[in-house]
């Protein structure tokens, strides 16, 4: 019987290569994994729609179900999740002590609809007293001139925003002080190359990452796996049968993540570091699924709709194959 031929494109993860390598193979599907860049597939899925299974940030997603019908269908599988209170990024001298020091500030972001940026433009309003329209945005490339938004977005006035000059980089501007701050999900250059003119906005950040954890529970989702609605459309039962070969494919990660006879990745304190994580977050941390993610999605949805980027308000059931939420029971 021949097998569904299937390229997934996605990052290379502890978590999917099991997938990648072939040890774990979806039920009826031979998977070719492309291991790319996020940017690269993000961008190349949300215009083009080349591949019939990618790695997808959760907020370009949630765009593309304006269209109807929307072109893509998600799995609760989180390929990506991340605090990112390490994302904030200040010039030295832009009077920024402390978080709610951004407030009237202007701040660059690669694009506006980024979704680590939803989340610390909710959370600064949440927790801060920094509402996400009392700040202006300036967008752009940040380490190359001329980025643009990958997904068309349509913003209420309550949102200063504006393009950088095509011949600049936010790097570049942060680092002269021509913006105030940075939020991004890559380190600018002049921060990682030590120039004293950049320091991060949290300057403890596990500390606060792990204080607004207990406080609330969430630890913030960034990327989903979608199918092509065309794929979808007319073979339903390949997201139940990537949803278990990707769950599968992460338990087997969780396993051999805690393996002490030879640390698996170059960290000198990842043991007791995981043992720490398992302990503040519980043991299955990295959890798939709406049932243990309910909060956390939607307190991203909420912050998506208040930022602009959602005409309505989405439910967490809403984003998902009906097929992925149910499994057999033996």
């Amino acid at each position: 019987m021949s097998r569904l031929r299937l390229t997934f494109a996605c990052g290379d993860y502890d978590r999917t290569r099991a997938l990648a390598e072939g040890t774990v193979r979806p039920d009826g599907i031979d998977l070719t994994y492309l291991r790319l860049p996020v940017e690269e597939t993000f961008f190349r899925m949300m215009r083009h729609q080349e591949f019939e299974v990618a790695e997808m940030s959760l907020s370009s997603y949630v765009l593309s179900l304006r269209a109807d019908p929307s072109p893509f269908v998600a799995l609760p599988v989180f390929t990506s999740r991340m605090f990112r209170h390490g994302s904030l990024y200040c010039h030295a001298d832009s009077g920024i002590s402390s978080p709610e020091d951004l407030r009237g500030k202007r701040i660059g972001t690669p694009e506006y609809q980024l979704t680590a940026c939803v989340w610390m433009r909710g959370i600064l309003g949440d927790r801060h007293g920094v509402p996400f329209d009392s700040v202006s945005y300036l967008t752009g490339g940040q380490e190359t001139a001329g980025r643009v938004e990958k997904a068309a977005v349509a913003l209420p006035d309550s949102v200063r925003i504006s393009r950088i000059p095509e011949d600049r980089t936010l790097s570049a501007m942060l680092a002269e002080g021509e913006i105030d701050a940075l939020c991004t999900p890559r380190v600018p250059s002049p921060f990682a190359a030590g120039d004293p003119r950049v320091r991060r906005v949290f300057t403890d950040v596990v500390s606060s990452e792990k204080e607004y954890y207990q406080a609330t529970g969430i630890f913030p989702i960034m990327h989903v796996v979608v199918i092509r609605r065309d794929v979808y459309d007319r073979y339903p039962w390949v997201a139940q049968s990537l949803n278990k070969a990707l769950t599968t494919a992460r338990d087997e990660a969780y396993a051999s993540l805690y393996d002490t006879s030879a640390l698996r990745f170059m960290l000198p304190w990842l043991i007791p570091q995981l043992e720490e994580a398992r302990a503040l977050l519980g043991r299955d941390y990295w959890s798939y699924g709406i049932r243990d993610n309910r909060e956390t999605l939607a307190a991203f949805l909420r912050y998506h709709h208040e930022q602009g980027l959602s005409e309505r308000l989405w439910t967490p059931e809403e984003l998902f194959a009906p097929e992925s939420l149910e499994a057999a029971v033996i």
